[in-house]
């Protein structure tokens, strides 16, 4: 039986899944899975169309969303915005 390595990616092919993803891993990771979770988005979306929309380079994008790098802060907001994301904040519940 063959098998292919599974990418999540691959499955993010909607606006509401991609919502979905992204509060999941939010909710229940940490910094680092949130940026390798924005990385898939990047992904999916396609990186040639994010760097173009951020002006960053593709080989900078794949070395700022990948697993254990540490981007600065403008450049998760250019690519969450370049994904069609944002930043909102919310009071918490008591």
């Amino acid at each position: 039986m063959e098998t292919s390595k599974f990418d999540i990616a691959d499955y993010l092919d909607s606006k509401e899944m991609i919502v979905e993803y992204l509060n999941t891993v939010l909710e229940e990771g940490n910094d680092a899975d949130m940026v390798v979770a924005i990385g898939h988005v990047a992904k999916a979306i396609g990186m040639s169309k994010i760097a173009e929309e951020t002006g960053l380079s593709r080989p900078s994008l794949y070395k700022a969303l990948s697993d254990g790098a540490k981007p600065q802060f403008a450049t998760i907001v250019k690519v969450l915005k370049a994904i069609g994301g944002q930043i909102q904040i919310n009071p918490l519940s008591a």
